[in-house]
């Protein structure tokens, strides 16, 4: 992964330069002080992700950005910043920029988010081939390919922002394990979680253990998605994932409860639950309704 570095604090660049070659997370390719140094930089060197700090002189990062993309530039951003305020927040996502490292830096929160960013650039990657394929295809005139469970999945957590997370491979095995066995309602969780593990090649005595370590990274995911889904409707309800995810997957009260949370800018002030049965329930059901949709 080739990252650019665009922060007028020498400190905060090195220590990020640091973090990435030092864990090998990737290749710093360049940096700048200043967006209007970036630019042109950037637009030659085209790095896969570009850390960049919101308040800066001439220009700040959201300005940035917004230049950067009008010339064509489409890279993924992450932005720095000590403050986040709903404002803000609502301008990012309105550029584009899907995740924050907050300052002062803090390597294990680097590192998290990095990861993070650079699978969902991958995952993303993959299916925009896929996608390209399919369309190639259909313009030979070709039958059409029946898209793959995993396909299907991952194109959806993308939507809702977690095709990065931990849980997200467990939710693919655990939903392709349901299409094996045709299943008309889900069965307990524990079987469900126990039968992905066996899927997934884990002996036997190890299933008990790994079966709660499944439980948490689903349940994580599941409240990433809805953060996610509550931080795009906190700007603008509006907004086709809010809109299509966030009635279906989630209780709406505490998608409401989230959103007000995030706009009076209270991260934390009161948890919110998510029903885990409920999610890969409609997630199960839309996926194999949108495969029989391909045949």
């Amino acid at each position: 992964m080739r990252y650019f570095i665009v922060d007028d604090d020498k400190a905060s660049r090195l220590m990020l330069k640091n973090i990435l070659e030092g864990q090998e997370l990737g290749m710093v390719i360049g940096e700048a002080d200043s967006g209007v140094k970036a630019i042109p930089q950037i637009l030659s060197l085209t790095p896969d992700l570009v850390l960049i700090d919101l308040l800066m002189p001439d220009l700040d990062g959201i300005e940035t950005i917004q230049q950067l993309k009008s010339q064509g530039f489409n890279g993924q951003f992450i932005m720095l910043s000590q403050v986040v305020s709903k404002e803000m927040v609502g301008e990012a996502y309105q550029v584009g920029v899907e995740f924050f490292i907050h300052k002062p830096i803090n390597q294990i929160e680097v590192q998290s988010v990095l990861r993070r960013t650079a699978e969902q650039l991958r995952l993303k990657n993959s299916l925009t081939t896929i996608r390209e394929s399919l369309a190639l295809i259909g313009t030979l005139d070709q039958p059409k390919v029946k898209r793959t469970i995993k396909e299907i999945v991952l194109a959806k957590l993308h939507d809702m922002g977690i095709i990065g997370e931990s849980g997200s491979r467990d939710i693919v095995t655990i939903v392709e394990v349901l299409a094996e066995q045709n299943a008309a309602q889900l069965p307990p969780l524990k079987e469900l979680y126990e039968a992905a593990l066996h899927k997934m090649g884990v002996q036997a005595k190890e299933i008990p253990k790994e079966s709660k370590a499944m439980e948490q990274r689903i349940r994580r995911s599941i409240l990433t998605a809805m953060d996610h889904l509550a931080s795009l409707g906190a700007v603008d309800y509006t907004i086709s994932e809010f809109e299509y995810y966030a009635p279906r997957f989630f209780d709406f009260q505490e998608i409401t409860q989230r959103m007000k949370q995030i706009q009076e800018e209270s991260f934390g002030m009161k948890a919110v639950k998510v029903n885990s049965k409920k999610f890969l329930q409609v997630l199960y059901i839309e996926t194999m309704e949108e495969q029989k949709k391909n045949l």
